[in-house]
């Protein structure tokens, strides 16, 4: 079968322009093995994104894939609609147990996109529980992603992503990211800048009124815009300013949570906790689709009495194949020790990136654990980014591509300023870091004599 050309007649991919194939195959994976990934024509690619942000333990793990056969034979699926199964119940304790603070009560979903939506729906109606029925706003960052579901695209703070499909659920407002390399203010003083962002949040609260925000959503190292890090302080300030107002803090943690940043929530690796943290990619390392919002007790409290009911569910959430996956999967972490391998290796990772300062297309390196964006500039002196018609000329019509021709499948992204964007497994060792880096030294050096 020519599965590129069924994909285009059939196969509607997501976020994706499918103009693009129309006189051009599909580019088809059918087979990942370790760091790799390899093509319907045999060809090898480096998997420098962990499939998306996914395969934290590398592909073609035969204990994962024989757990989900296993239990798929005992009990293929069951709901958690006023019934429990093992392998939730199981789950459920296994991340309580990871999770910091007093976040002991999970509620599954199927995606990160689903378990944003599950956290905003808890905040309102934790509020209304309680009597403060009119805080419902959400506060999250510029350039954020944080699903595609309405209430999940409405937090999300990438305007050309939204306009398509407003009007949005209303309610969720904005304020700027920490994205040091392009603050407005502050930009030579990490700890200034972090105090800066954070009182942002603040003013946001004060300006919306505190009795009408819910929640502020945060991830621990933001995705879109180019794995922007928090400033030294930063979290520690918004605890203390949503403690204040009575604001939940949700630490969206679908990208970062288990091992991407070296240890299982990522909340941990920057000294803060949450009230609420989402999560799905990494649980299972993609081998089966799972997420889930680990709420608090306190927040847990209320619907813990009388006749309240949290009003919400999916058919699938906490499946029996995908939980059973889940828990070998987080056994597999700990037998192989992969939050450490992350952390003993997330400083070679940097340096080796670092490398490529050298080409003057490469303005910014940045990023925590296995989890790396490389901003690109036109100029580095300056900073000066490219106009949008280069922007859709290198990224779209040139790196894109070329990069993925050369080997290396990883995420070129314009969501903001142009950025390469790299997550590679967490298995991924020296080896893996240098092939990364010389297939983007040949690839950005060409994209240079293109501007």
């Amino acid at each position: 079968m020519q599965h590129s050309t069924t994909a285009y007649d059939h196969l509607w991919l997501h976020h994706t322009r499918m103009s693009s194939f129309a006189d051009a195959p599909v580019p088809t994976i059918v087979r990942g093995e370790g760091t790799d990934i390899y093509d319907d024509q045999g060809k090898r690619y480096v998997d420098g994104l962990a499939g998306l942000f996914v395969v934290q333990a590398g592909h073609g793990r035969a204990e994962l894939a024989e757990t989900a056969y296993k239990q798929a034979q005992d009990l293929a699926y069951f709901p958690v609609w006023s019934y429990a199964h093992p392998k939730a119940v199981e789950l459920a304790e296994r991340l309580a147990h990871h999770a910091p603070g007093d976040l002991n009560k999970v509620f599954f979903t199927t995606g990160g996109g689903e378990a944003v939506e599950t956290a905003w729906k808890l905040a309102k109606q934790y509020f209304k529980i309680v009597g403060k029925p009119t805080k419902h706003k959400v506060i999250s960052r510029t350039l954020a992603y944080h699903g595609a579901p309405h209430g999940a695209l409405a937090i999300t703070g990438l305007p050309a992503m939204k306009a398509p499909f407003e009007p949005l659920v209303p309610g969720a407002h904005k304020v700027p990211n920490t994205n040091i390399y392009r603050a407005p203010i502050h930009g030579d003083d990490p700890e200034a800048f972090g105090r800066w962002a954070a009182d942002q949040i603040e003013q946001q609260i004060l300006f919306e009124g505190p009795d009408t925000v819910a929640a502020v959503f945060l991830e621990p190292v933001q995705n879109a815009g180019g794995c922007i890090t928090p400033p030294p302080g930063y979290f520690q300030r918004v605890r203390e300013i949503c403690d204040r107002y009575d604001v939940l803090l949700v630490s969206d943690e679908v990208i970062c949570a288990f091992g991407r940043l070296g240890t299982m929530f990522a909340c941990d690796k920057f000294g803060y906790v949450p009230d609420i943290i989402t999560c799905a990619k990494g649980m299972t390392s993609g081998y089966s689709p799972i997420g889930a919002a680990i709420i608090s007790d306190r927040i847990a409290e209320p619907f813990y009495k009388g006749d309240n009911t949290f009003l919400h569910g999916y058919t699938f959430a906490g499946h029996p194949v995908s939980a059973a996956v889940a828990l070998a999967n987080l056994d597999l972490f700990e037998r192989d020790g992969l939050n450490q391998h992350v952390l003993d290796n997330e400083g070679a990772f940097r340096k080796t990136l670092e490398k490529l300062y050298d080409l003057p297309i490469v303005g910014d390196v940045r990023g925590n654990g296995f989890f790396y964006g490389i901003e690109l500039v036109k100029d580095q002196a300056t900073r000066g980014t490219f106009t949008r018609e280069e922007n859709d000329r290198i990224l779209h019509g040139f790196l894109s591509k070329a990069l993925y021709e050369n080997g290396l499948y990883c995420r070129a992204d314009n969501r903001g300023n142009p950025v390469i964007q790299l997550s590679p497994p967490l298995i991924s060792d020296q080896s893996t870091f240098d092939e990364i880096e010389q297939i983007l030294r040949g690839t950005l050096a060409e994209a240079w004599t293109k501007i």
